[in-house]
Parts: structure tokens; sequence; C-alpha cells
């Protein structure tokens, strides 16, 4: 019975040591699979592209992409929760499967904070108040507030589907300026834009680097940036906050997460890496292009963050009565 006692022991040695500190110093020794819980051509896609090769080239290894598209991001999500905390598999989360899902589904089948070891963000990505001219011709956003609230319930905006930032960034927007609107969710970002693009809807709050092409085209006009600050992409544009809504500011950040439990080492690892990446002036220059805000933060200030935003994204989804069961 000793015998079989020590060496049951000795099997959890090995096996701890497969994911502990050994492990740690030689990850990583394979490729790295980067769960997407958002499609291929998203906002969270295009970001993940534009750092795959500076972080392959520092952490000397492939990145593979891996798309569980589905439930706003709970779908790749629970992949991940669910992984061995070995640093291969990590999830390209953001703010709304971090922060707005907690609050907006019922339930889910992991804890947002528990399952997960907080790795590193990626970047700011501010919305902006996109309009089909031809459906409503304003010109800024104290016009469009005008407009539609003199002909209520006339006006449907877009979102990429019922409880995301582009869905809550509006209802916020609507809530602070007393509006009468119709919400038309749409299943991703391509199909909502689209909408505007064709007059099936009157506007969107999408981000910023998804509308630039069709806003060049001359196809849509911009508003009203969701941040604080202007955008370098579309310097032009004011703020909704300076343009006609005092006081309304809303924002999504990207980021890194693993598995609970994932080696101290291995986080460390990922995270001065995309610090690195995230240094290099053609990335924060292709970054700043696109309507994003470069955002690098230290394991613990990111974990903080995520602390945060789930406490005011629980207000702000509170407030918009979205609720998935």
């Amino acid at each position: 019975m000793r015998r079989l006692r020590f060496t049951l022991a000795l099997i959890g040695v090995f096996t701890a040591g497969a994911i502990g500190p050994a492990a740690a110093q030689k990850w990583p020794e394979k490729p790295i699979t980067v769960i997407m819980g958002f499609p291929a051509g998203s906002g969270v896609d295009v970001i993940a592209r534009l750092l795959q090769a500076p972080l392959e080239k520092d952490l000397g290894t492939q990145l593979v992409f891996d798309y569980k598209v589905g439930a706003g991001g709970n779908v790749a999500s629970e992949v991940v929760a669910k992984a061995r905390p070995d640093g291969y598999t990590i999830l390209l989360g953001t703010s709304a499967t971090h922060g707005v899902n907690a609050a907006l589904y019922k339930k889910l089948p992991f804890d947002v904070e528990a399952d997960f070891t907080p790795i590193v963000p990626l970047n700011d990505v501010s919305n902006v108040l996109t309009i089909n001219p031809a459906v409503i011709d304003a010109s800024t956003v104290a016009d469009f507030i005008a407009k539609v609230k003199a002909a209520p319930a006339k006006y449907n905006f877009a979102s990429t589907g019922n409880g995301t930032g582009t869905h809550l960034a509006f209802a916020q927007f609507v809530k602070m300026a007393g509006l009468d609107m119709v919400h038309v969710p749409y299943k991703g970002g391509p199909e909502a834009l689209q909408a505007v693009v064709t007059g099936e809807v009157c506007c969107i709050m999408n981000q910023v680097q998804t509308v630039l092409g069709q806003w060049r085209a001359g196809k849509v006009r911009l508003l009203g940036v969701t941040t604080k600050q202007r955008v370098g992409a579309v310097q032009e544009v004011p703020t909704i906050d300076e343009a006609g809504l005092p006081g309304y500011e809303s924002y999504i950040w990207f980021g890194l997460f693993g598995p609970k439990g994932l080696d101290g080492a291995i986080t460390e690892k990922i995270n001065l890496a995309v610090k690195n990446a995230l240094d290099l002036p053609s990335i924060r220059e292709k970054l700043v292009g696109l309507g994003n805000a470069p955002r690098y933060e230290t394991v613990d200030q990111f974990r903080a963050t995520v602390k945060a935003d789930r406490a005011k994204w629980a207000d702000v989804v509170k407030a918009s009565g979205a609720s998935i069961d």
C-alpha cells in the first residue's frame, strides 16, 4: 500500500511538472492556438492578424487562429475556460466577453473571473456614430438627436447582436439623449454595416476600423466617436461628448486570456511579447490608422481593469434592459 501511494505521489509530481516551472522555462515548444470568438474580418481578427508576425518572432513559434464564433464570444470563452493551462490555448477576448456578458447572460458555463488568467490588453477601440444620410440627413450629433426626437419610433439602429458593444453603446446614447428608436440586431459586423449602407436602418455605432472603407467611399457619414478623445484615423470627426451629448463615453478593449492556473512565467512571457509588439512604431502607426489606441498594462493592472469593467458594464446592461437567457 505504501509503495502504491508513493507511486501515485510521483505521478502527481510529474503531472504537475508538465505545466510547472520546468515546462514554463521551455515554453513554447509547439504552436500556440488563439481561440477567436468573432469571425474572420471582424475587428478582433484584424488586430490579431496585425500583431501575429511580431508575436511569432518574439515567442519563437507559430500562432494558429481557431474561430469558435457564437453567443457573443461565449463559445470561445468556454473552450479556453476548460483548456489545459499549459500556455498553448489562449483566448483573444474583449470587454464584452469579460465585462458585458457576465451581466447580460443569466447563465454562463464558466466564471468570467475564476476560470481565466488575464494576460495583457492589446488596444482600446472607439465606436463611431455612423449614419446613412439618405435615410436621416443629419450633419452633427445635435442635429441627429433633434431629427430623431421629431419622429419618435421612426428610425431603426443596427447592432452586431443583442447585448454586444455596438448595441450597448447605442442604447446608452438613446437613454442619455432621451430618444425613441428601434433596435435591429444582426449576426455580425459586416451584415449590420451593410444594412446601414443599403438604407435598411438609419445608423449604427460600429468600430472605427470597420467603417473606414464605406466612409471613404462616401456611402456613410460619421457624426461622432464614442471616446472622450478624438480618434487619429478620423481626426476631423468630433467626439459625441463635444458634438451634442455632453458626458457620453463608451469604448471597448481587446485582450488575451489564458485558462485559470496558467503558469506565471508563461503569462509574463506573453505579456512582454505583446509589450514589445506594441512598442514597434510600425505597429502603433497601423493601430492608430485603424482607429485604435494601443494599450499595454502589466498582468496585475490588466486584472484590475477587467474587474472594474465588469462593474461598469453591469450598470450599462441594467440600464439598457438587455438580457439573454
